[in-house]
């Protein structure tokens, strides 16, 4: 049989979308440093490439992390990828067989009931038949599914979807009618032909009984084959670029490939992975402060179509809640902290003080402490670890006590890397001269910087929450509940960006009754008062905060605790809580265990602890 003229809008719109994807993926490749490309040459024939594979078919077709977050909205994604892969698939292997060859058009296998217009028979052509009724049955569940997502979000655990441009409400259409009139074509021929099952057989007896199928079966066809066709042809300029895209993605991943400080071929292969799904919006607090356009599926859009502005670029507090409920697994924090390095100009400061500022030789210190710009904020922190060092005793030497440069973090996640590195090369140095193993910092943004953008071999970095476990256990630091019922607070730079969440949890609930909450750990609330966002005003970080603080409060705790000196700082503005650093809470216990200080009644919310234990500070 020649090629049936309706197979020709498939047949180019198939051939444009290889070719773009061909020339694309080599443009990218290409585009990446000399170093990456020997990752992927020599990893290739390892078993990252099998691990690629298995990725590709848990994420991209079975959607396995979309299934966690809401299982129809997981079953919706699936049966319409996995179920189109299967109709592929067994529509090929069923030709092959048919056919008896692998040699033959392609159009064959996508018209197969138009090719092959004889009923099937024995039990081979019977199943085959059946097996492909019944994925066409599945991916057309999804498409309805997909109908209904439109109108009723709650279902799929949304409450919020993307905004379509044009190209995607094009490509949107034709996916939404591919299958609609695959099945509608199917029955037509079914019943003319005798060639369907249990789907299509019994849909094309139904139409024949009311029109004339005769002459709708051209139509149908060339309405499938358009379909199919515009789908293709718009896939460049629409969302669904992200399905061939995603799979480059996870093979680059698996091969080592990383998001640089500079704007490379990588990072449009990451932009370009965004499906838009829209899972990411109700995860934003910015919606806490109506700010609607900042979220990270309109950035990568902007991105993606070069018309990124500043407001929406630095409009964000780089809390990675996003990034971690993104499907594809997307660098979202660092892809916009990138283009913040595109986007400003080197901060042109000499850092001349920093050339005076000479390091007292520290002698036989068992640690470094480095408290931190924020932490010599809160001086109730700092007095509480000094004397737990002393009560441990431990030997240290305290890095920023006087005249000490910012350790660089904040500079950074404004884009002005260059400006950073002198921060970190001066704070390296006096580092590595101290001679120490052990840096115990207080503040969750100064432990990321330095776990992530220091070089210190040989030298050890933990946070004080982490520290002050080890005390403990090597019983260096003594155990005392206080009769306090406490809510933890992640810090986002702690738990998301550095993944600690057990052992501030363990210290705490030695020292006092730890209080689970919903949103706790991976899905924590920011506090508001992060040093990223650049653009926010003072009344919209104060409705993000007050959000957050509503759903401690609803648990009736007597404190709130968290291990970042910034979200103590921010949640203290709420005098509806007290609110203390971990370290102060360990301390609070160990002194009222020491002093039996029973003055007041420790239970109760209205002992004010900062009065008892720090008389003579405010924080």
């Amino acid at each position: 049989m020649e090629t049936p003229s309706f197979a020709l809008p498939f047949i180019i719109g198939l051939l444009f979308i290889i070719s773009f994807l061909i020339v694309v993926t080599i443009i990218w490749i290409a585009g990446l440093s000399k170093i990456d490309k020997i990752r992927i040459w020599k990893n290739m024939p390892t078993r990252k490439t099998g691990e690629a594979l298995a990725e590709t078919f848990m994420e991209s077709l079975l959607h396995r992390k979309i299934f966690r977050k809401n299982p129809v909205l997981g079953y919706m994604h699936t049966s319409l990828a996995f179920g189109w892969f299967l109709l592929i698939v067994v529509g090929h292997i069923e030709t092959a067989l048919h056919y008896r060859t692998l040699s033959f058009p392609i159009w064959k296998s996508i018209f197969f009931r138009y090719a092959e217009q004889t009923p099937p028979a024995g039990f081979e052509s019977k199943f085959f038949a059946a097996s492909m009724d019944f994925l066409l049955l599945i991916v057309l569940s999804g498409v309805m599914l997909a109908y209904y997502k439109r109108i009723h979000k709650s279902l799929f655990g949304m409450k919020r979807t993307t905004r379509l441009k044009v190209g995607d409400r094009i490509s949107l259409t034709a996916l939404w009618l591919i299958f609609p009139l695959r099945l509608a074509a199917e029955s037509v021929s079914a019943n003319l032909y005798h060639n369907g099952s249990f789907l299509t057989q019994s849909a094309g007896n139904l139409l024949a009984s009311f029109v004339p199928v005769q002459q709708m079966e051209m139509p149908l066809w060339w309405a499938y084959s358009c379909a199919l066709g515009v789908f293709f042809l718009t896939m460049p300029v629409s969302r669904y670029m992200h399905i061939p895209v995603e799979v480059l993605l996870i093979f680059l991943r698996k091969y080592g490939i990383r998001l640089k400080k500079n704007v490379n071929t990588y990072t449009r292969v990451q932009v370009f992975s965004c499906s838009r799904c829209g899972i990411c919006l109700d995860s934003c607090q910015m919606n806490h402060a109506n700010i609607r356009n900042t979220q990270s599926v309109y950035v990568l859009k902007q991105i993606r179509g070069r018309r990124l502005s500043d407001e929406q670029l630095f409009n964000c507090l780089l809390c990675g809640r996003c990034q971690n409920d993104c499907p594809v697994g997307l660098d979202l924090n660092n892809l916009r902290i990138t283009q913040r390095i595109e986007s400003t100009m080197e901060y042109n400061s000499q850092y001349d003080y920093l050339k005076s500022d000479c390091m007292p030789k520290p002698v036989s210190t068992e640690v470094i402490y480095f408290a931190g710009c924020m932490t010599h904020l809160t001086p109730a922190i700092i007095k509480s670890m000094r004397a737990l060092f002393e009560m441990a005793g431990v030997s240290y030497w305290f890095m920023d006590e006087d005249k000490t440069a910012c350790c660089g973090r904040p500079l950074m996640q404004a884009g002005q890397y260059q400006a950073a590195q002198k921060l970190v090369d001066h704070n390296r140095e006096k580092i590595q001269a101290s001679g120490a193993k052990t840096l115990v910092v207080s503040c969750p943004i100064c432990y990321k910087v330095f776990n992530e953008d220091y070089s210190l071999p040989g030298i050890r970095v933990v946070h004080h929450s982490e520290y002050l476990l080890e005390l403990m256990a090597d019983k260096r630091l003594p155990i005392h509940k206080l009769p306090l019922r406490a809510v933890y607070h992640d810090p986002c730079e702690l738990g998301r960006g550095s993944g600690i969440y057990h052992q501030p949890r363990l210290l705490l609930d030695e020292y006092a009754n730890l209080i689970p909450v919903r949103n706790e750990k991976e899905k924590a609330w920011c506090c508001g008062g992060s040093l990223a966002n650049i653009k926010i005003q003072m009344s919209e970080r104060d409705q993000i905060r007050q959000k957050a603080m509503e759903e401690y409060l609803s648990y009736g705790p007597d404190v709130l605790v968290t291990a970042c000196p910034l979200c103590k700082k921010t949640f203290a503005k709420d005098r509806n809580l007290p609110v203390h650093d971990l370290s102060e809470v360990v301390y609070m216990a160990i002194r009222q265990k020491s002093t039996g200080n029973t003055s007041e009644d420790p239970g109760k919310k209205e002992v004010n602890y900062e009065q008892i234990f720090f008389p003579r500070i405010t924080s």
